[in-house]
């Protein structure tokens, strides 16, 4: 039996977390720029799964209009050594009566990655998602063709749930795309740091 549902939950609230390498805060129109020039980076569009290139103008309209929206939370990752903003992290699609949503991030090029920053992200949107909001399941798609990607999904706790076979055709291809999920009672157990993570053999 469910217990200690909350009577209704929102991303209506647009917070700032601050961790060790990384503050979030709501994205703003001025983060346009940096969201712009990543796109100059192939890798980025590529591991998306994005076909369409926006203008600056477009994006900056895009991210002034994110705070209007109650069933999404939209967070520039902003490392603290710089001050640099280094990618976004999205929570969509919220189903308030089945307190669940959708999961992403991005981070704005390869010279970001590797550095803790995506990982810090996501453990903070996700701790502020199960404990603050009340959320019960987050999901998210991850390409084949970006392993790096998966295993910082399972490194926080997502686990995998299945596989959309030729979901993206990129450059020719078919892709899959891998359905993950994190439920609140594993988040509670581990707190994104789950004793052991095994990636599992998917093809890549």
């Amino acid at each position: 039996m469910i217990t200690d549902v909350p009577a209704e939950i929102s991303f209506a609230e647009k917070p700032t977390l601050t961790g060790d390498l990384v503050t979030l805060r709501p994205l703003r129109a001025t983060d346009a720029p940096a969201l712009a020039a990543s796109t100059l980076d192939p890798d980025v569009d590529r591991l998306t799964g994005t076909h369409t290139t926006f203008s600056l103008d477009v994006l900056e309209r895009w991210y002034a209009s994110r705070a209007e929206h109650d069933d999404r939370l939209d967070l520039a990752i902003v490392e603290q050594a710089t001050g640099e903003t280094t990618g976004e992290v999205v929570l969509s699609d919220l189903d308030a009566r089945n307190r669940s949503c959708s999961f992403r991030i991005a981070l704005f090029g390869g010279r970001f990655f590797g550095r803790g920053l995506g990982t810090e992200a996501s453990r903070m949107v996700l701790d502020y998602a199960f404990g603050t909001v009340g959320v019960h399941r987050i999901g998210l798609e991850v390409f084949a063709f970006n392993p790096r990607a998966r295993r910082v999904y399972e490194k926080v706790g997502f686990v995998l749930e299945g596989t959309k076979r030729d979901a993206l055709c990129w450059d020719g291809d078919w892709v899959d795309a891998h359905i993950m999920s994190v439920l609140a009672e594993g988040w509670a157990a581990h707190r994104g740091r789950p004793r052991s993570v095994t990636t599992r053999a998917l093809p890549v």
